[in-house]
């Protein structure tokens, strides 16, 4: 129905338009006096049916040929006005429809709570690195920016089930929370953890009093801005190119490395084997940074006689497409 009403549309224009030529050629031929700007301008007016006076006395024919105009002209304005508002109609509905079912199908995704400045950096970030993602949001001048991004989106208060639930979060795998205030965020998160207790959240917090209240709602991550913030900024004075190349390696922008977070499944051949045994290095090229174990010990610069464990999250650099064949051999059968 939605391309049926695009193509009506596009008929009725294209009959206005021909309507306007024929009326413009019609008028100069029936009127001696009329030149061809006096026809074109009689022809508008008398479509629009305005009421403007004519240019020059119209004969009987010319008076005919008006009435057929007119008349014709309504209906077609009639018509096509008719099927422009049925389009846009249409085009809404189909855009919801679209974007239900989109959420209906995502899964393993990240679920963006808010989108003023630090919410529009984070879905810039996570599309950067091709990330699946949803943003809640209820504002209508964001929502509008949102639909010119063309980003998947949920109408709706991030605090409310109703909300998070069409956002996916009972499939979802990480949610940030950086709505307006301290207490949304801290409900948010109370929300999220209740639906998907699975689930990895990252919260901001303004003031410092609620980094607390939010890991006790069950945030897994808090981040203050201000200190984050300051701390960039004394390392930026100290370590420039430290931080530089942090920032490319996070980001895959300036150089070929990549920087990367994997788990060892316990189906992974890997299991067992020591850092020396496995194709990590001699075939792969790749460093193992730091090993964090399920047990909550942090191994860095793991030495070369570390065996890998189910569970294990292996901080990883390397070349992108390495790292992929790496992430696929730490989640294969044996």
């Amino acid at each position: 129905m939605h391309q049926k009403s695009l193509l009506q549309f596009k008929y009725g224009l294209g009959f206005l338009f021909t309507l306007i030529i024929v009326g413009t050629i019609g008028y100069e031929l029936l009127e001696d006096q009329y030149s061809i700007i006096d026809s074109l301008y009689m022809t508008v007016i008398t479509i629009s049916t305005t009421g403007f006076k004519e240019v020059h006395d119209l004969s009987e024919t010319g008076r005919l040929f008006t009435l057929f105009l007119i008349i014709t002209g309504v209906i077609t304005i009639a018509y096509t006005g008719s099927k422009a508002a049925q389009f846009l109609i249409e085009s809404q509905v189909f855009r919801r429809k679209r974007m239900s079912r989109k959420l209906e199908m995502i899964g393993n995704h990240y679920i963006v709570c808010g989108y003023g400045r630090m919410g529009k950096q984070i879905c810039e970030g996570l599309k950067e690195n091709k990330e699946l993602f949803v943003v809640v949001e209820n504002d209508p001048v964001k929502i509008d920016d949102l639909i010119e991004r063309e980003l998947l989106y949920v109408n709706g208060d991030a605090t409310s089930d109703d909300a998070l639930i069409k956002a996916g979060v009972e499939r979802a795998k990480g949610l940030v929370s950086v709505v307006k205030t301290d207490a949304e965020n801290v409900f948010t998160t109370l929300t999220a953890k209740e639906l998907n207790k699975n689930i990895f959240v990252v919260a901001r917090a303004i003031d410092d009093g609620t980094e607390s209240k939010l890991m006790k709602a069950g945030a897994d991550k808090v981040v203050l801005p201000y200190e984050l913030g300051g701390n960039r900024m004394v390392q930026l004075l100290l370590r420039p190119g430290v931080i530089d190349f942090i920032d490319g390696v996070a980001r895959s922008t300036d150089v070929d490395i990549s920087l990367e977070e994997i788990t060892v499944h316990a189906s992974s051949p890997l299991v067992g084997k020591t850092l020396a045994d496995s194709p990590v290095r001699k075939e792969l090229n790749i460093i193992i940074v730091a090993i964090s174990r399920e047990t909550g010990k942090f191994m860095y610069n793991p030495k070369s006689d570390t065996k890998f464990q189910a569970g294990d999250k292996l901080i990883a650099i390397g070349e992108e497409n390495e790292l992929i064949k790496f992430n696929e051999l730490c989640m294969q059968e044996n």
